[in-house]
């Protein structure tokens, strides 16, 4: 189908809108090229309640050339069938000299009747605008954070449940109660450090899952307190917590002569007081990473005295571990934690026996 030449208008209040659009573009830090096209969707919509709905009206905004123009494409016929989207020829002849029935007309509409809808849905426009942008940035900070430990302060304390809103940057973040350390109080203004879970951008605004139990919270703080690990000497092959009260973390290094465990702990523990410390007291284990399955469990219960390691099934992974008797309860650890953080460390079921095959008083928990 053929075009027909579009008639020019010269609109009054051209220069005023761009000025303001300008005006209102500084004061809202919102790009003017977003505001105008949000504009433009509005001027459309409102001038098609009087097209029956039909997409036939188009507006321009060229910020660039200072143009404004809204009209109204219709096609030129011999009879009118819908009267919303054509045009008899003799009325189309007005518009346009030039048009033959089968092509479009484009009819300009009096733009300075569009200024109050170009006023309010500016308001609207940067409400929105300036929500959104705020909704990215905090995003994007997030997400860029995604993994990681950062460094928040708590806002407030939900005295129902327990859950602490907290400022990360830009933006809040909810810490559960159950992703608080156990016998943990927290009051507001306090400064915590918090591991980021995963982030996702939902209907309601980007939501950061965050946690201070969770194990990631223990590797990324040994990677900011230990730069070997952080330059890839030493490697952190695994962890359990069981938070508040216990972790064991193993790791290795290629590098022969590097003491991994020794590296971790510090000149006279300096390094892991500093966690512990942060933790409130959580006591950390840290063992030698081993290929050996049979060489790894025996670190892992530790600080247990192990004597030996017997491989029962490969897949599931399953072991019988025998330790002295005097070890037995060590080696298990109150309510069953050293066994149970052992066997999560190593991915291996753990049975413990004592030398003597006789369990003491008391020692009813023996398998993890």
């Amino acid at each position: 189908m053929a075009r027909a030449k579009k008639k020019e208008t010269v609109v009054d209040n051209t220069a005023e809108i761009f000025e303001a659009l300008k005006l209102m573009a500084e004061e809202s830090g919102i790009p003017e090229g977003y505001l105008a096209e949000r504009i433009k969707t509005a001027i459309i919509g409102a001038a098609k309640k009087d097209y029956g709905g039909r997409d036939v009206v188009f507006c321009e905004m060229d910020i660039d050339k200072k143009i404004f123009k809204v009209y109204v494409r219709k096609t030129v016929v011999s009879e009118i069938e819908d009267e919303y989207t054509q045009i008899m020829l003799e009325d189309a002849i007005k518009v346009d000299t030039a048009a033959t029935v089968g092509e479009f007309v484009d009819i300009p509409l009096e733009t300075r009747k569009f200024g109050r809808i170009v006023a309010q849905n500016a308001k609207h426009v940067i409400r929105q605008g300036v929500k959104e942008a705020e909704r990215g940035q905090t995003y994007e900070e997030f997400q860029s954070r995604n993994k990681e430990l950062v460094t928040a302060i708590v806002q407030r304390i939900d005295p129902k449940t327990g859950n602490a809103t907290i400022s990360i940057g830009r933006g809040e973040a909810v810490l559960p109660k159950v992703e608080q350390v156990p016998d943990e109080v927290l009051t507001e203004g306090d400064h915590i450090k918090v591991y980021i879970v995963d982030v996702k951008n939902e209907d309601r605004g980007p939501r950061a899952m965050i946690s201070r139990t969770h194990p990631g919270l223990v590797k990324r703080m040994f990677e900011t307190e230990v730069p070997e690990i952080y330059d890839g000497t030493i490697e952190i092959k695994a962890i359990s917590r069981q938070a508040g009260s216990r972790t064991k973390m193993a790791v290795w290094s290629q590098n022969p002569d590097v003491d991994a465990v020794g590296a971790c702990i510090g000149q006279r523990g300096a390094r892991v007081n500093t966690i512990v410390e942060e933790l409130g007291g959580e006591k950390i284990d840290i063992v030698k990473y081993s290929e050996d399955p049979a060489a790894f469990i025996t670190e892992a219960l530790s600080p247990a005295k192990v004597l030996s390691v017997e491989v029962v099934s490969e897949d599931p992974k399953s072991c019988k571990v025998t330790v002295p008797d005097s070890q037995l309860s060590l080696a298990i650890g109150n309510k069953g934690q050293n066994v149970r953080l052992a066997a999560k460390l190593t991915g291996w079921k753990i049975d413990i026996h004592p030398e003597s095959g006789f369990y003491g008083e008391g020692d009813d928990s023996v398998e993890a």
